[in-house]
């Protein structure tokens, strides 16, 4: 797409595509997840076991979403836990983001929408809770810039740090799908996209076979 750096290419599976969406694919993406909002309204979401809140908010659309809660833990399910209906389709937008790169033959499942306000963070976690493996996930940045840490399949490993800016995508496929990675800080003030400020995220999956 126009404007789009060249890609830089990280460990086996793993791809960084930096600036691949233009200013004006952002903005028209950007209205496009404000219509999926107000449809799926945001929420914070809590920690199995503890029930502590997490610092993004959150919401999905797709046939099924990504959610957590005290009681259940981790999963998949076809409706927002708070209003009970359907979340709504994936954009079609995203839909061919997924078929240009994601080399897989059937269409993401779930795109989750996490909304990082400025002091959000996200720990390093691995994207496991999907039945199947084989399919890459694919993440979309839009707003401010973030510091995002990637490692290796055990927690232990050593970690890599870049900034992921508006317009960024990284994928992790293959020998890489199962990488520790998280978001170590927002930085503020680094992006006009959102008027408020923030970070949006957006991660596409495929869940089942």
């Amino acid at each position: 797409m126009a404007g789009a750096k060249a890609e830089i290419s990280l460990q086996s599976g793993l791809r960084y595509l930096p600036g691949r969406l233009s200013r004006p694919e952002q903005e028209n993406l950007v209205d496009i997840i404000r219509g999926v909002v107000a449809e799926a309204p945001l929420y914070v979401p809590v920690m199995p076991g503890t029930g502590r809140p997490m610092s993004v908010r959150m919401t999905n659309c797709g046939p099924l979403g990504w959610v957590t809660d005290k009681e259940r833990g981790y999963r998949y399910q076809p409706t927002h836990p708070l209003t009970g209906k359907p979340w709504p389709a994936i954009p079609d937008v995203l839909l061919d983001l997924w078929r240009e790169l994601s080399g897989h033959p059937k269409d993401p499942e779930a795109c989750l929408v996490n909304f990082y306000a400025d002091d959000a963070k996200m720990g390093l976690h691995q994207d496991r809770d999907e039945t199947d493996f084989s399919a890459p996930v694919l993440s979309i940045s839009l707003g401010n810039t973030c510091l995002f840490r990637i490692g290796g399949l055990e927690r232990t490993d050593r970690t890599k740090s870049l900034k992921l800016e508006s317009g960024d995508l990284f994928i992790l496929g293959g020998e890489g799908r199962l990488c520790f990675h998280g978001v170590d800080r927002i930085y503020p003030a680094t992006s006009t996209l959102l008027k408020s400020g923030g970070r949006i995220n957006l991660t596409l999956r495929r869940v089942n076979p």
